[in-house]
């Protein structure tokens, strides 16, 4: 039903001026409801869902089409008409206004590419004046982007549009170059200021301190104290990591006297800033008075302390310290149980890394790549090396460190073809491969002799990946050329080597000579190498295994006074195997001065036992021509049987499960005879008698894992 015509001819002229194209919306008068009281919209008759929708329009009525919508013309196009100046603006202001309100909502959903994808109507539209709060999003949107486009062209606007930003804004377009790396504008930035404060300071100086420029942020530091003759406990811990950057503790402790006077010592970022900078600078007292200073320590500044410990060589103080934080009830984060992983792998400490992978597994941790790193590095090093591949295959997320230790550990272990076909697999997963990655698949290759897949990765690094060689690289090859046999080849690639040659160079040439017995090579070897390290004592010791090797005893007899002439000794030969959560050493010879006699007499009767049962499927002792680098030639004739190694594994054999493998650990390389006992075929057929027999032997290699 339409309503009638003559209903609207019948209304006076006042009651239907507020159709007029003039009047506002706004108006409450404008839709009056009683004005259709005359009509009946009863219960009675028919309702409507909506009753205006029948009201047409006369056009519809007549036929006629709708007015065709006109196309959006571009923004810089004139208008050649007339045109109201004040509704254009108005317009153009409306637009704006609500681009800027998206782009606001879509930074703070963490929507930042949509949010960049609308900036761009705002770049086309042109000269548009938007609101600071609208900048703030997108200079928050370039900070979390880290995109270097994104900050130039959101500057790029802000310049081509006159922005002029306050203190504030400019600080946190300060800090927008800082953090996406642009590091060189933030310093132009910085200088052009009108006005700095501390966090303009502050964030440059951090800008500078992250990019390892410690001496530039000492100078702004300078600066920012001439200026402002004031600073706080943010910026003297990034002042004190700038010191141990640079390694300077004179200038740590000029810091630290600083925060002295201004009384901020006590902060527990300056207190963990102080014992991080004594320890990288190797005064590890003065970081533990700090530490003992503070009043309430946390899991930073217990992690710095102990990692300071352990990153000079004090792994037994490390490891009591953390004991007592253990005990203090301080929670252990990711970086306490890689550190214990790390002191660990220094130990040896089997068991104890178990605990903490356990920790790590209880704790929720089992993704985190920093502590499962040090895990692969240590089951890598430490004979493990199928255990290091399940934990490098369960992490969801890999770094370099991460491809680099498995490779390490399978190259150690002589499993040259699980290294290369770890690192095809690592190009696979496009990871680029770094100076560390050839180091250990090259080492692979040399020690396991793939020397064709060798040369071919060593030409690839500068061919294909764009990485020059280093001399370390160089000597893998010529230890590659040296197992071969190829010493004349290994001469020539050393004269022909784009460098000078290194210690490390000589050294594998001379452990070829060594090898294959060419004494007058060695001999020229051993004189450079004299001549560039004369106080190494390895030098002296392949030399020495060179003449003895070759019945040379005169020669032999020579080093060592050349060696008691430059005040040098060879050390003592040692084995540690750990029993339950106690280490125990050995020397070689009758050498178990620490053990009661009823225990050396158990390790004596053991080792003999063991031989005597291995001599009865063929093994014989040959004469030793080659003793290792820390035997003394005046050493009893019972050194040779009772070796270190030997004393090491009957101990653990005696002291320990038949079903608990045993850890050997040594500080020098594993002597020809105890390696073939070990790995040779009478230690399989041992192993089938301790089947049949006894089964309180366990002489296999799987129970015995030796790491040198």
């Amino acid at each position: 039903m339409e309503i009638p015509l003559a209903f609207y001819q019948s209304l006076r002229l006042d009651d239907n001026k507020s159709r007029s194209r003039d009047s506002s919306y706004s108006n409450p008068n404008v839709f009056n409801f009683p004005r259709f009281s005359g009509y009946d919209f009863s219960l009675r008759r028919r309702r409507w869902k909506n009753p205006f929708a029948k009201i047409t329009c006369s056009s519809l009525v007549q036929g006629l089409k709708p007015k065709p919508k006109l196309k959006p013309e571009p923004i810089r196009e004139i208008d050649q008409g007339p045109k109201d100046p004040v509704l254009h603006d108005t317009q153009i202001s409306k637009s704006a206004v609500a681009i800027c309100s998206q782009i606001e909502k879509l930074v703070l959903c963490n929507r930042l590419r949509e949010a960049f994808e609308l900036f761009e109507v705002l770049e086309i539209q042109g000269s548009l004046r938007i609101g600071i709060s609208t900048y703030d999003a997108l200079v928050e949107a370039c900070i979390r982007l880290k995109s270097i486009r994104c900050v130039k062209r959101v500057h790029g606007y802000m310049l081509s549009n006159g922005f002029e930003p306050e203190q504030f804004m400019m600080n946190r377009i300060l800090m927008m170059h800082v953090k996406c790396r642009m590091i060189r504008d933030a310093r132009r930035l910085f200088d052009e200021m009108p006005e700095r404060n501390l966090f303009s300071y502050n964030s440059i100086i951090s800008g500078f301190v992250n990019f390892g420029n410690y001496l530039e942020a000492f100078q702004l530091f300078k600066m920012m104290w001439e200026e402002l003759s004031d600073s706080e406990t943010h910026t003297f811990a990034v002042m004190l990591r700038a010191s141990a950057g640079l390694g300077s503790i004179e200038v740590g402790k000029q810091l630290h006297v600083c925060a002295l006077k201004l009384g901020v010592v006590d902060n527990t970022f300056v207190s963990c800033g102080l014992i991080d900078m004594y320890s990288k600078c190797g005064d590890v007292e003065d970081a533990r008075c700090v530490f003992d200073d503070m009043p309430e320590k946390t899991t930073v500044a217990w992690n710095n302390i102990i990692a300071g410990y352990a990153l000079h060589g004090y792994s037994e103080e490390a490891l009591r310290l953390l004991y007592d934080m253990r005990d203090s009830s301080t929670s252990l984060d990711q970086f306490t149980l890689s550190i214990l992983i790390r002191i660990s792998t220094r130990l040896a400490k089997v068991e104890l890394t178990k605990q903490a992978h356990a920790r790590l597994i209880r704790s929720g941790f089992e993704s985190e790549i920093v502590a499962n790193t040090a895990l692969v590095d240590f089951y890598s090093k430490w004979g493990r090396v199928d255990t290091a591949r399940y934990v490098f295959d369960k992490l969801p997320r890999k770094n370099i460190i991460s491809w680099n230790a498995l490779m390490g550990g399978y190259a150690n272990h002589g499993r040259g073809a699980d290294a290369v076909n770890l690192f095809e697999k690592m190009l696979a997963a496009n990871v680029g491969p770094n100076h560390v990655t050839f180091l250990a698949v090259l080492s692979a290759c040399a020690y396991s002799g793939l020397s064709e897949r060798g040369w071919e990765i060593f030409l690839s690094m500068s061919e294909v990946h764009g990485i020059k060689p280093r001399a370390m690289h160089y000597a893998c090859m010529i230890e590659i050329l040296g197992r071969d046999g190829l010493l004349d080849e290994a001469i020539a690639f050393i004269r022909r080597a784009p460098l000078k040659p290194t210690v490390n160079m000589w050294a594998a040439l001379l452990n070829a000579c060594r090898m294959h017995g060419n004494l007058e090579l060695g001999r020229v070897v051993a004189e450079k190498l004299y001549g560039m390290e004369p106080e190494k004592l390895g030098n002296y010791v392949v030399m020495y295994n060179v003449y003895n090797s070759m019945g040379k005893t005169a020669e032999a007899a020579g080093v060592l006074d050349t060696l008691e002439s430059k005040g040098l000794r060879m050390m003592p030969a040692c084995t540690w195997v750990e029993v339950g959560d106690q280490t125990h050493s050995f020397l070689s010879g009758y050498k178990c001065d620490s053990y009661n006699e009823a225990v050396k007499r158990q390790i004596y009767h053991k080792v003999d036992e063991l031989m005597k049962e291995i001599s009865e499927y063929g093994y014989s002792v040959a004469e030793n021509k080659n003793l290792l680098s820390d035997v003394d030639v005046n050493e009893e004739q019972g050194v040779v049987r009772y070796h270190s190694e030997k004393l090491a594994i009957a101990y653990g054999l005696v002291n320990t499960p038949e079903w608990n493998p045993l850890q050997i650990t040594q500080n020098h390389r594993i002597c020809k005879e105890c390696h073939k006992i070990v790995e040779s075929p009478y230690a399989e057929m041992l192993h089938n008698f301790e089947i049949v027999v006894s089964a309180s032997v366990r002489w296999n290699l799987s129970s015995v894992l030796l790491a040198s």
